[in-house]
């Protein structure tokens, strides 16, 4: 059953910048790397550990603040449970600066992306399930208000996701020291891998990840090209594992266990490497039931068990939640996933 939001949150709120190094322009100096962070704190704060969330590509903080349609959004649904939030823009996006001289390149997501992969997948078809999306408001497509507000926030993103690892895992750990108590850790698709480089970078600092269908699968893409990607598993840049590797060669030889039209799910040979420090914190990953990534969480699921990590999986359809798609916490039943999150968050058990 669809549950609306309706309330928004009383709330104090500030931003700071974390991060960043100058680097000389000429005879003075420009500051390159730094991250916007939006500090929202509830007029009562009555949960322990703050959230951070992260979002995805091609987008800022905003997602998480209110819905496409002017809904409040899972800032205020998990400020009126008592949680402390913080949001940020990643590195070189929207409110974080992208240095022309410094970063590099960037690209943008055109319409027809938008309406195939997460608003209107139901009439493009392009992955089994992709017709059972139901739940975003509108109709997704170019020319709907709800559509048209929703494109328009996203941004224009670098193109080499070894670059934005590289700055969200600076800028990233440098916030969770200034936060200096553990958080719930919530990322989203692209921002996923970001969960697992940070939790290897502050394992102490990160209580546990709430991970809305995270980038994947291990060691190459799927669905829409099956080229090599994410060389030590599920990061594009180094992780601890122990027995501890020199080089990506070292997780190899791979394992194909699972195959289908343009994906294949690759595993490490058993004994699998373990992530000494992503390990130390469990992991909550959410699945909707027509979004791409139902092909093959279930791949990046099993890479992390495989490495030792505590993860619990959940399938939304298997609750009886059903028609989500990739951006399930802006659609027309976000509460009632939030409400599902909250239940793990707070118990480290689902609610059906």
């Amino acid at each position: 059953m669809e549950r609306v939001i309706t309330a928004f949150a009383p709330h104090t709120r500030r931003y700071l910048y974390v991060g960043g190094e100058y680097s000389r322009q000429g005879s003075s100096a420009i500051s390159h790397g730094q991250m916007y962070v939006e500090h929202l704190v509830p007029v009562e704060v009555t949960k322990q550990h703050p959230l951070l969330f992260i979002h995805g590509d091609g987008m800022s903080g905003t997602n998480f603040l209110n819905t496409p349609e002017g809904k409040p959004g899972w800032a205020d649904f998990f400020m009126r449970q008592g949680y402390e939030v913080y949001i940020v823009d990643q590195p070189a996006r929207a409110r974080s600066p992208w240095q022309s001289t410094l970063d590099g390149n960037t690209s943008t997501f055109d319409t027809y992306m938008i309406e195939s992969h997460f608003t209107a997948t139901q009439y493009y078809k392009l992955w089994p399930h992709a017709e059972l999306h139901t739940q975003w408001p509108g109709n997704g497509s170019r020319g709907d208000p709800i559509f048209d507000a929703f494109y328009r926030s996203t941004l224009p993103r670098l193109t080499s996701a070894v670059e934005t690892s590289r700055l969200m895992k600076t800028a990233g750990s440098k916030l969770l020291d200034t936060i200096g108590k553990p958080v719930i850790l919530f990322t989203h698709s692209q921002s996923g891998q970001f969960g697992w480089i940070l939790a290897d970078s502050r394992p102490n600092h990160i209580h546990s990840i709430v991970a809305l269908e995270p980038i994947g699968p291990p060691f190459q893409n799927a669905v829409f090209g099956t080229d090599p990607a994410r060389p030590f598993g599920l990061t594009e840049i180094p992780v601890q594992f122990s027995p501890p590797i020199q080089s990506p060669q070292d997780l190899g030889p791979l394992v194909a266990i699972d195959h289908g039209p343009n994906y294949t799910c690759l595993l490490q040979h058993s004994p699998a490497r373990q992530l000494t420090n992503v390990s130390k914190v469990p992991v909550f990953m959410v699945t909707s039931e027509s979004g791409y990534h139902s092909v093959y969480d279930g791949c990046t699921v099993q890479f992390l068990r495989d490495a030792g990590v505590d993860v619990l999986h959940l399938r939304l359809e298997d609750l009886g939640i059903k028609g989500n798609g990739h951006m399930m916490f802006m659609e027309k039943n976000s509460e009632e996933i939030a409400d599902v999150v909250l239940g793990w968050i707070s118990s480290g058990k689902v609610n059906a």
